[in-house]
């Protein structure tokens, strides 16, 4: 590994839950990573609570103060420039954003459900667990993907899975699936910062073995 830690940017929308596992895993010592900015879509957010309580440099840069999603992806991937960040994450990021080139292969989200099913447009948060209990699936789980131009359509990282049971709500299933994402997201993570993923057109291939 790097002797220096992976420069990471963690762009939020809601309660900042993501933000603060893998606050908590590098603070552990798990993930050798340092948050160089958060940054949040609008004021007054949760996440934007924990990361000033964690002493990380934030931002707000609000979706309604541009005209249009080139604008403000533009003010947004600006600024991480100016952070210099390898990798950005999103973590409960609603927005849109336009993905430039310069930036292929180094944005990832996660996502509460197994791609390609319950992703795209208004599948997130307890809508999306909603939606695996009223199709009456046996399994659920999360899957951590890079960020194209598509709405959770990017290369599939890794998935982890658990049960869904008869007597669950979109409440239990979703605490039971964000217990998987705890896992999921920084074990992507450390596959990026040890340079073991590989895009290979939809598939991302994760090195084994050290060469």
């Amino acid at each position: 590994m790097n002797a220096s830690p992976l420069r990471l940017a963690v762009l939020v929308s809601g309660s900042g839950t993501t933000l603060q596992n893998l606050i908590d895993e590098i603070s552990a010592g798990r993930l050798h990573a340092r948050i160089e900015l958060v940054i949040g879509s609008r004021a007054g957010l949760r996440g934007i609570e924990r990361a000033i309580a964690a002493k990380l440099p934030t931002y707000v840069i609000e979706r309604k103060a541009f005209d249009g999603i080139a604008a403000f992806s533009r003010a947004v991937f600006e600024r991480l420039d100016t952070a210099n960040v390898d990798l950005v994450c999103l973590a409960g990021w609603l927005s849109v954003l336009e993905i430039p080139d310069r930036y292929a292969g180094r944005v990832m989200n996660i996502h509460p459900a197994l791609l390609p099913s319950f992703g795209g447009k208004g599948m997130y948060g307890a809508k999306v667990h909603q939606a695996v209990l009223d199709h009456g699936c046996k399994v659920s789980g999360c899957t951590v993907h890079f960020v194209d131009n598509t709405c959770d359509g990017g290369p599939i990282i890794l998935q982890r899975t658990t049960a869904v049971m008869e007597d669950d709500t979109a409440e239990t299933l979703a605490h039971r699936v964000f217990e998987e994402e705890q896992i999921a997201y920084p074990d992507a993570i450390r596959l990026f910062a040890a340079g073991k993923l590989h895009i290979s057109g939809r598939r991302v291939l994760v090195q084994q073995q050290e060469d």
